[in-house]
């Protein structure tokens, strides 16, 4: 039994005998006890004054008494106001890291038979990935991992966005201007040739408007009938209508942009169970579309389009299908949520996309309740802010989109240069050096984009990323590869098997009660990470695990102990820590390594 839900029982039980008054366990909230004041839980009791008729310092005396007694684990109390801090007994903490050494699978929550798809990434195949693709891409992957954590069986999916005018407009500038080159020919990754004749695209487009311009064009008849937009319209009835040249030429460049995103994925340290692509799903929804009309959910509109009415649900008319009949997106989403479902039968559905389509996933939610759809609730959108970078940190290949390929590279080239300048890699070989700088940047660039709240817009600071000291992924690295090094002494000692091990003491130093204490707190960290669909929460505990684990490291010694028994129990210590380090930064997509 966790203290926790010792003590919440307690608290019940203590209520019940001093006051005849019934609470729950699930209404008891106690919280972390602030570092300046004794204990390690907080009760807060001004809610209970009614109750005792006396002084919330006077309640908190009263009830902290009663625990005292009748709690054997709890060594003494103190109330501050009207806030009552428990002491735990130091033999409790020490049970509980023996518990911890001993479970193997220490955080993680057995399986509660509930699938869960998160779907994330969702490419353009007419440019390579950007900076909010980064954000997008480790947030879902982060998220995936927790929920699995947390019990679900998870599905992490990719919808890729290869159809559409956006992906012809590539395809013509190709045809046009291309003269055969190829992601060999060019030494350009596959993704980033797709991109550049994007903007080729681009380009001729405002060339040719500049040109109708002159001609005496007006505004209006330049944004609808320019022949290059025409082209690109055209190609894509062309597609529609599976028109073989043009579906080669649209297979070719597809092909040569997977490729090119499957090396960016594996850079990111990122993965998929399934992919879905829009060329197979756009058409989907229709039959959604016609059940709505028929048991009146939507209604049809003299011209012939279909709408749904949620002015009710404080919103307003949205349209779900053309008069003409062709798709819009929500028509698209409605299909592929069924698709989804039929294929997986899944419980939730985690859409990670940027708080721009925040209105577009309420509708989408609203819509599929009314349709009755029994995986409705666990639809999800998980919103987040866009990133910003500092003014001239990093290069942008296109001069307006700083590029995902570029922006890792840079990350890992800074690592090198930071940790060569302060001489960690002395006795690395090449490759070691590499793989190290490799795992330093990405584990900055991903923590860094991590520890914050998804919701909030956030700016990116690429150096003050890879520093080795303060709220930084290599700070927790190090702190990981330190505890290794110990560890490693450790077992040159013939100490490295501390899993039968019995500690024989009975006396903790703050600082070690302080680590075991959060240390016990990760399974609930893991919870609360999944229940909110937060990274963030798994990043901000392991900083301060890392940071009070320091704090032991400064205060305590561990090779110059003289008791045997207390030296045993601070390396078993510092592995749990170690492991729990890893675990969590592991749930983030983050490798920590053993040495530096």
């Amino acid at each position: 039994m966790t203290i926790n839900i010792l003590l919440e029982k307690a608290i019940c039980d203590t209520l019940k005998a001093l006051f005849d008054f019934d609470l729950a366990t699930s209404a008891v909230l106690l919280q972390p006890t602030r570092k300046e004041f004794d204990g390690s839980h907080t009760f807060v009791v001004f809610p209970y004054t009614k109750l005792s008729k006396v002084s919330p310092e006077e309640t908190g005396k009263i009830i902290g008494e009663h625990l005292l007694q009748t709690v054997p684990q709890v060594a003494s109390y103190n109330v501050v106001k009207g806030f009552l801090n428990f002491v735990i007994k130091d033999s409790f903490w020490i049970n509980t890291l023996q518990d911890i050494v001993l479970d193997k699978t220490f955080g993680n929550h057995a399986a509660n038979g509930q699938k869960v798809m998160v779907e994330y990434s969702s490419p353009n195949t007419n440019k390579p990935l950007h900076l909010g693709h980064l954000r997008n891409n480790f947030l879902g992957f982060s998220v995936a991992n927790i929920l699995q954590a947390n019990g679900y069986e998870v599905i992490k999916a990719n919808l890729v966005n290869d159809r559409g005018v956006h992906i012809c407009k590539s395809m013509l500038a190709y045809q046009k201007f291309g003269n055969g080159e190829t992601p060999e020919s060019s030494g350009l990754k596959g993704d980033h040739l797709a991109g550049k004749y994007y903007v080729e695209f681009d380009k001729a487009l405002k060339a040719q408007n500049a040109t109708l311009e002159t001609a005496g064009w007006s505004a209006e008849d330049i944004e609808k009938k320019n022949p290059m937009l025409l082209e690109a319209q055209d190609m894509l009835l062309k597609w529609e209508q599976g028109d073989k040249e043009v579906v080669d030429l649209w297979k070719k460049m597809n092909a040569w942009v997977y490729d090119g995103f499957n090396k960016t994925y594996k850079t990111m340290g990122v993965s998929f169970d399934k992919f879905y692509y829009e060329s197979d799903t756009y058409l989907l929804g229709k039959e959604v579309v016609e059940e709505g009309l028929k048991s009146g959910v939507f209604f049809k509109k003299d011209n012939g389009s279909v709408w749904i009415d949620l002015t009710a649900e404080g919103l307003d008319e949205k349209l779900v299908l053309r008069g003409d009949g062709t798709s819009v997106y929500i028509t698209q989403d409605m299909g592929t949520a069924e698709l989804k479902y039929k294929e997986f039968g899944i419980n939730k559905s985690v859409y990670v996309v940027g708080n721009e389509q925040d209105y577009h996933f309420v509708v989408l939610k609203h819509i599929m309740k009314k349709l009755g759809r029994p995986y409705a609730d666990g639809i999800y959108h998980l919103s987040y802010g866009m990133v910003d970078l500092p003014s001239g940190k990093m290069k942008s290949r296109e001069g307006t989109v700083v590029d995902a390929d570029d922006l890792m590279q840079e990350m890992i080239t800074t690592a090198g240069e930071h940790t060569a300048a302060l001489g960690k890699i002395d006795d690395f070989t090449p490759e070691q050096a590499q793989q190290l700088y490799t795992t330093l940047g990405m584990g900055a660039l991903k923590y860094f984009l991590l520890k914050v709240d998804p919701k909030k817009r956030m700016l990116f600071n690429p150096q003050e990323s890879i520093e080795f000291q303060g709220h930084t992924g290599p700070f927790i690295q190090y702190t990981h590869a330190r505890i290794c090094a110990i560890l490693r002494k450790a077992a040159s000692m013939g100490h490295q098997d501390f899993t039968s091990l019995t500690f024989n003491i009975n006396k903790l130093e703050n600082c070690e009660k302080e680590v075991i204490i959060a240390l016990s707190q990760f399974p609930d960290k893991i919870k609360e990470a999944g229940d909110e669909y937060a990274p963030s929460v798994i990043a901000n505990y392991i900083f301060e695990l890392a940071k009070d684990y320091n704090r032991f490291y400064n205060e305590v010694s561990v090779f110059n102990e003289p008791d045997q028994e207390v030296f045993m129990f601070r390396i078993a210590f510092s592995g749990a820590v170690a492991s729990v380090i890893k675990k969590g930064m592991l749930l983030l997509g983050i490798d920590v390594p053993e040495k530096m």
